[in-house]
């Protein structure tokens, strides 16, 4: 299976031969795009979801079970659950899959059809990929539900990787929501995230503009721009739109990079009938680097 990454020298190559030749309409290249960007996003699925000590989830169940406790900001966020967000952050930095996996429940639900299965695999995959990510996850709200307590957090990730001479560099973020019940994690909603991947000495800088959120059938804008000046580069690159489920974590995706004539790539899309999540990617290369971005779509009815 071809990874993202290999794909550099066989570009660079390409640039080299073309620079002062007519250029093919387009290029393929068999890229495993569906794989590579979800482990990237399902590592920030699962450790914002949480590694939870049972001290401090006892703690927040008691939170939770107080009727008055009804509540809302960072600002007011008890120390119990500031200090899960720590302990999460702190596993996931010492790549602790077991510790992760260690603390969901057997009836766990994601809203990308997942469970700790797979999670548990996707995250040995990309840690055996990116030794060295930083995680760092902060409050955006909470509140209490019965017995049960809601947060939803932002979760950061950065890191680099250098292999074969090449260093990539990652950075990503996702708002989600998960529910904590006794002492395990039961359920969780990815909200918004968007990943971006680069590689090489001089790798394209894409701005994104994308809504979060659609309703069905409805169209909406993709602009994936790069904010450089292009000059006499050649730029080639190409957008991917697909479901995100448990299939497209795993499974490899084709894609076609074609040459731009512009300093982008500029797409209208359609939502589909029925609400869903989907990933919207872009890849961009020139010859001094890669550049991949990609984002959740929300659709709703």
């Amino acid at each position: 299976m071809r990874n993202f990454l290999n794909l550099v020298p066989s570009v660079s190559q390409y640039f080299s031969s073309r620079r002062d030749e007519k250029a093919d309409p387009a290029i393929v290249f068999g890229f495993n795009c569906g794989q590579s960007i979800a482990q990237m996003l399902l590592c920030l699925t699962v450790v914002s979801g949480g590694v939870l000590h049972p001290s401090a989830v006892r703690a927040i169940g008691a939170i939770a079970a107080t009727p008055q406790t009804i509540a809302q900001t960072p600002a007011n966020a008890p120390a119990p659950l500031t200090k899960v967000l720590r302990e999460i952050d702190a596993a996931a930095n010492r790549r602790d899959v077991k510790a992760v996996m260690a603390f969901y429940s057997p009836n766990f639900t994601h809203s990308d059809g997942l469970n700790s299965q797979s999670m548990e695999k996707a995250l040995t995959q990309l840690w055996d990929r990116y030794p060295s990510l930083n995680y760092r996850t902060e409050i955006k709200s909470w509140k209490t539900e019965g017995s049960a307590i809601v947060a939803e957090t932002v979760t950061t990730i950065a890191g680099t990787h250098k292999k074969d001479g090449r260093e990539s560099t990652l950075k990503a973020t996702i708002r989600s929501q998960q529910r904590f019940e006794g002492e395990k994690i039961v359920n969780q909603e990815i909200l918004a995230e968007q990943t971006q991947l680069s590689s090489g000495n001089n790798p394209p800088t894409i701005q994104v503009n994308v809504p979060e959120q659609v309703k069905v059938g409805e169209e909406y804008h993709f602009d994936a721009i790069v904010r450089e000046p292009i000059g006499d580069d050649i730029l080639i690159g190409t957008v991917l739109e697909e479901p995100i489920t448990e299939k497209t974590f795993f499974d490899p995706s084709e894609i076609e990079l074609e040459l731009l004539n512009s300093g982008g790539i500029f797409k209208v899309g359609k939502a589909p009938a029925t609400p869903e999540n989907r990933w919207v990617s872009a890849v961009l290369m020139r010859q001094g680097g890669i550049a991949m971005v990609s984002v959740r779509l929300r659709v709703v009815k």
